[in-house]
């Protein structure tokens, strides 16, 4: 029996990594997911059957009635049990299983069966709880709390610890930051079994959208989509080393968006396309900075975007639908830049005088690939095919699976036959179990924020530290959630910001999908920010480099992508990138927009590199640089400087600096 996180991808070849990088790159996972068990015999099969209990159980409630505090109810409680059961209570009891566990166990088997068989009198008892009611609250708030500690390590639990404190010395605190107060009498029945704490909008999502995404996303790894759109990026771009770059950056695009996972697509593309960027001349910084770039945009692909994603469906209370279209854009643009810092990336190590171009890999043609696996491209279309007919998220994402399953027959090799699809399914609820908990967690701090309206306090204080500026409000409000970030996961980061930073950002008039939208982007950026850079740490595993050089990297080539949203929320027209027309906009304003927003990412990855036609001088990285903001950025530059048109002084000064370096003059390579 596996534990939730296998060592290493399963689509990836353990023989194209040697036994040392394996090993960083699993230290590096489990330091980040939790070091899991893996048991045999006996106990191997038990945790085998719950967990295809907990998929099967999660199946039946997406196709049949459930009520909804049942749902959630026995969500965490399989959660709690498999978290137990999976991860060790530290690393030097691992694949054995202690007598604490045991009693882990049964406690979160009594405390599920308690809430559940509580029924409606139990939800009656909120504001007078009985004195049992407090006991059992208490007993799964620090449930909760090691689940999640042992799954995603001791940060989400002492951040959820703090705002317990919080919530009961709040009243000693000065002003504004002070309360009146809380006792465990009010305290614990809100989080513990009110639909407002653990078991509020953040459960909830995961127990009806996020495990069936993971249980869809195992499918897809064990019938084998994963490598087959590797190999196919390789053939469509024909194995060439010198197309290493385009490679990456494609097949992070394809594989990123059924994977949804960052750090999964780094490592599984990394191994195969290292030794290719090598042999072009890419560093090992520079190649594991690209790498989880491309990692990066599995969290913001379609149709199976990160957790976080499902989240802002249920909190704007918007179809899953409406959030991949507004995500479809920005999407494109994060792939256009990666695109451009490739393509010059390219040119500057072509330039070398010593460069040699390297053979080309052997790889079947693109043509005979696609005939033979063209089955796997459903799974990028049939999410939002079934969405597109009218059916919900859940029932698109369970007619997928079947589709999957189906389609998965005509391969010998990846056939899902009954054993097969029973460790899949298994497989599916015990990924879930990092997230699950994460959301459980972090409903403990949503659940004292709303109690405590901390929320709205936050968002005047931002407000007024930014003088009523919606640019500095903004900047604010991004360094809160990088700085969130890079503590907890992105799923964490989004839903405590969402609560927390975002209603500043609507007080000032930006629409509220805008401003999570904005939220979740910067959220996105803990993938490759220290000490949660999970992605550049194990890219740098992967091509030996140094970590913290690899993520500076990766910040270089995703920091003209994540510009982006501040598009979304400084200027009125940038909402149209996230495909919401307002009143005073039509189709061509949102062409106008992305052909703006396309040439604005262009001239900051030139400047990002330093490179267009030839090296550029400090001063037309400089030049760049502001043509890049104007672009993006007009409605900025005519507030803060009265300047008429600045897209149109943009483009001009863009044409000019790209002219200069089509000069006939002998350039030296950088």
């Amino acid at each position: 029996m596996s534990g939730p996180h296998t060592a290493l991808p399963p689509d990836m070849d353990p023989a194209s990594v040697d036994a040392v990088t394996a090993k960083k790159i699993t230290a590096l996972i489990e330091s980040e997911e939790g070091a899991s068990n893996n048991f045999s015999g006996l106990l191997g099969y038990v945790a085998v059957g719950i967990a295809l209990a907990m998929s099967l159980f999660h199946l039946w409630a997406a196709w049949s009635i459930v009520p909804t505090t049942t749902l959630r109810f026995a969500h965490v409680g399989f959660t709690m049990v498999l978290g137990f059961l999976l991860f060790p209570a530290m690393a030097r009891f691992r694949h054995r299983f202690m007598p604490w566990d045991w009693a882990l166990v049964a406690a979160a088997i009594y405390v599920t069966w308690y809430l559940i068989s509580g029924g409606d009198d139990l939800q009656d008892r909120i504001i007078f709880p009985d004195p049992m009611d407090i006991v059992v609250g208490w007993l799964l708030i620090a449930l909760v709390l090691e689940a999640t500690r042992r799954a995603t390590g001791w940060i989400m639990p002492v951040v959820a610890i703090a705002f317990i404190l919080y919530a009961f010395f709040g009243n000693y605190l000065p002003a504004p930051w002070t309360h009146r107060g809380y006792d465990a009498e009010r305290l614990i029945p809100h989080l513990s079994v009110a639909l407002e704490g653990i078991f509020g909008t953040a459960v909830d999502v995961s127990a009806t959208l996020i495990i069936l995404f993971t249980i869809y996303g195992a499918i897809l790894s064990n019938s084998g989509a994963g490598k087959y759109f590797v190999d196919f990026s390789f053939s469509a771009t024909g194995g060439k080393p010198a197309s290493a770059g385009r490679t990456v950056v494609l097949s992070a695009f394809l594989l990123g968006g059924p994977s949804g996972s960052g750090v999964a697509t780094t490592v599984t593309i990394g191994t195969v396309a290292w030794p290719m960027m090598r042999q072009v001349g890419y560093k090992g910084d520079d190649a594991g900075g690209l790498l989880a770039a491309g990692g990066l945009g599995a969290i913001i692909s379609p149709p199976i975007m990160g957790a976080a994603a499902f989240l802002i469906a249920e909190y704007l209370k918007i179809s899953y639908l409406s959030v991949l279209l507004m995500a479809a854009v920005p999407t494109c643009l994060y792939y256009a830049g990666l695109l451009f810092m490739v393509e010059l990336d390219q040119r500057r190590i072509r330039g070398r005088a010593d460069y040699r171009e390297p053979p080309p890999m052997v790889v079947e043609p693109v043509g005979a690939m696609f005939r033979r696996g063209w089955y796997h491209f459903t799974s990028l279309i049939a999410i939002i095919f079934f969405m597109g007919l009218g059916y919900s998220a859940t029932l698109a994402v369970l007619y997928a699976m079947g589709l999957a399953v189906a389609l998965s027959f005509l391969s010998k090799e990846h056939a899902l036959w009954p054993r097969k699809l029973i460790k899949t399914l298994a497989d599916g609820a015990n990924q879930s179990v990092g997230i699950a908990a994460t959301c459980a967690c972090a409903g403990i701090i949503v659940g004292v924020i709303t109690l405590t309206g901390l929320g709205l306090k936050f968002s005047d204080i931002a407000i007024q530290a930014a003088g009523g500026s919606l640019v500095i409000t903004a900047i604010y409000t991004a360094l809160i959630v990088w700085v969130v970030g890079l503590a907890v996961p992105v799923t964490a980061s989004y839903i405590i910001c969402a609560v927390v930073a975002a209603p500043a950002l609507m007080k000032l008039g930006v629409p509220d999908y805008a401003a999570h939208m904005f939220v979740f982007y910067y959220a996105v950026l803990s993938e490759v920010s220290p000490p949660t850079a999970l992605s550049p740490f194990a890219a740098a595993a992967i091509t030996g480099a140094g970590p913290y050089r690899t993520t500076l990297m990766a910040w270089k080539y995703t920091l003209p992508a994540f510009v982006l949203p501040f598009v979304f929320v400084t200027d009125p027209e940038g909402v149209g990138l996230l495909l919401n027309l307002t009143p005073t906009m039509n189709w061509g304003d949102v062409a106008w927009q992305i052909f703006l927003a396309t040439g604005g990412l262009a001239a900051l990855a030139a400047a990002a590199q330093g490179f267009a036609r030839h090296a550029l001088s400090a001063l037309e990285r400089g030049v760049l640089t502001v043509v890049g903001l104007m672009l993006l950025f007009p409605a900025l530059f005519e507030a803060l400087f009265a300047l008429p048109h600045p897209h149109w002084v943009g483009l001009a000064l863009g044409v000019a600096c790209l002219g200069w370096q089509f000069r006939p003059a002998t350039r030296a390579v950088a």
